[in-house]
């Protein structure tokens, strides 16, 4: 690829930061990075620009893990084996969507968001408090289910990821919104560097734009983490319910075309 433009390389670092904010308050920054890279990368092929986005990502993920792990102290027995799992199947996902078309994931990420932001409506109290659903195996196998099938997503697509971490935890598991966020952060680290596993050896990054990027989302997933940590569950619920809305009027306006 050709030298990028100092404007659109401005945009795209702004871009990255909003993407690491939302992402470590509460997942799904990959629905700003991921549009404003194929806008500002429009000669970039697919396995250029989901391989920019994941280095760029993992360090705000990286970031936002630390930050959360030493303010909130989520349970590493929950969540070493999940990110373990979940890494393991980022790369099958990754694997497996080089070969899988892209479009199809559109209207079940459209039915996926509509099903978490309409449960989360509809049980306000739901995330407030942590009320585990079940304890020892049972609560592992299900952590660990959860990791692998989200981190197939993440390796074949990505966009949402930890979003859906999050409504997991919080929906099934029944954790509160700032545990879960916590936990979620760290699964979402492991299916990045599993994602990258597999685009990094092609040589599919753009070193230039994912360098900027790096700096930028790292700085959006520690300011993110750290208001997060300080607003409570009760923000990033709200937060959440404002990221699925968005997410789905977006994708819902791509799929009827609107834009």
């Amino acid at each position: 690829m050709g030298d990028v433009a100092p404007h659109v390389l401005a945009l795209l670092a702004l871009a990255g930061f909003l993407a690491g904010w939302v992402d470590a308050v509460v997942g799904g920054g990959g629905l700003v990075q991921l549009p404003a890279l194929l806008l500002g990368l429009p000669g970039a092929s697919p396995a250029q620009v989901l391989a920019t986005n994941k280095v760029a990502s993992v360090w705000g993920t990286a970031t936002a893990s630390v930050t959360y792990y030493r303010r909130v102290r989520p349970d590493l027995r929950t969540a070493l084996p999940m990110a373990a799992v979940a890494y393991v199947g980022a790369i099958g996902g990754a694997l497996l969507g080089l070969h899988i078309p892209k479009a199809v994931f559109t209207p079940v990420i459209l039915v996926m968001l509509l099903l978490v932001g309409g449960y989360t409506l509809l049980r306000p109290s739901v995330g407030e408090l942590t009320r585990l659903r079940w304890s020892g195996g049972r609560h592992t196998a299900a952590a660990v289910l959860t990791g692998l099938v989200i981190g197939a997503y993440d390796g074949a697509l990505g966009p949402g990821t930890g979003s859906f971490l999050v409504f997991a935890l919080v929906g099934l598991l029944g954790y509160a919104f700032l545990e879960a966020s916590a936990t979620a952060k760290i699964t979402n680290l492991a299916t990045n560097l599993g994602a990258l596993t597999v685009f990094a050896p092609g040589g599919h990054i753009v070193l230039a734009v994912g360098a900027v990027m790096a700096v930028t989302n790292l700085l959006g997933g520690y300011v993110g983490a750290r208001t997060a940590v300080a607003r409570g569950s009760r923000f990033i619920r709200l937060v959440f319910v404002v990221v699925v809305v968005a997410f789905t009027l977006r994708l819902g306006g791509e799929l009827l075309g609107v834009w």
